[in-house]
């Protein structure tokens, strides 16, 4: 009987022991899973985390360019049109210098041909013709026949080379010997000068 009943607990420990044993398995079995997970985890996110930062570095610098970009376009498109705007008026101003520096050459060259092309004044005749002066008058102009005109020159000549003009007043020829035989005075004006000389031409 004692053999039996220790044969009867033997059996009944073994079976305890298995179905404690049991009870253990899963409880393993999950502490495995957690751990397993737990070993995964911080693996997948440092995996994630430079797969998330590799992504958005592409993204931030093409919006980065994209609004560098976006910026400076109307910046230059800004520029452009105050160059544009400041060309035009020094475009308009140099244009119209032009055209003024055309207008005067071509008014300058119209005067210069209405001068060349207006008829000469022609000289009187009687002016030109030769008249012969008198003894007086020879001995200062000399005794060819001579114009008016040319007369008129040899005594302006003979006047400045011989310093007759007076210093104070420019319009008054003092006369020497030769002179006063032509003119009847010391002092004569200048503008009386060729009438007095007109005596003296025949």
């Amino acid at each position: 009987m004692a053999a039996a009943r220790k044969k009867a607990g033997r059996k009944a420990a073994k079976k305890a022991a298995k179905r404690t044993a049991a009870k253990r398995r899963p409880a393993k079995k999950a502490a495995r899973r957690t751990a397993k997970k737990a070993a995964r985890r911080p693996a997948k996110k440092a995996a994630r985390r430079p797969a998330k930062k590799a992504a958005r570095r592409p993204a931030k610098k093409g919006a980065r360019r994209g609004a560098k970009k976006a910026a400076r376009r109307p910046a230059k498109k800004a520029a452009r049109k105050a160059t544009k705007k400041a060309r035009k008026p020094a475009k308009k101003a140099a244009r119209k210098s032009t055209r003024k520096a055309t207008k005067k050459t071509a008014k300058k060259a119209a005067k210069k041909a209405k001068k060349k092309g207006a008829t000469k004044r022609k000289p009187n005749p009687a002016f030109m013709k030769a008249l012969k002066p008198s003894a007086d008058l020879a001995a200062v102009v000399g005794g060819n026949p001579l114009p008016r005109t040319e007369v008129v020159k040899q005594l302006w000549a003979y006047i400045k080379k011989n310093g007759l003009q007076d210093s104070k007043n420019k319009r008054l020829i003092n006369a020497d010997e030769k002179l006063k035989k032509v003119f009847g005075k010391p002092q004569v004006n200048m503008f009386e000068m060729t009438k007095l000389v007109s005596k003296h031409l025949s």
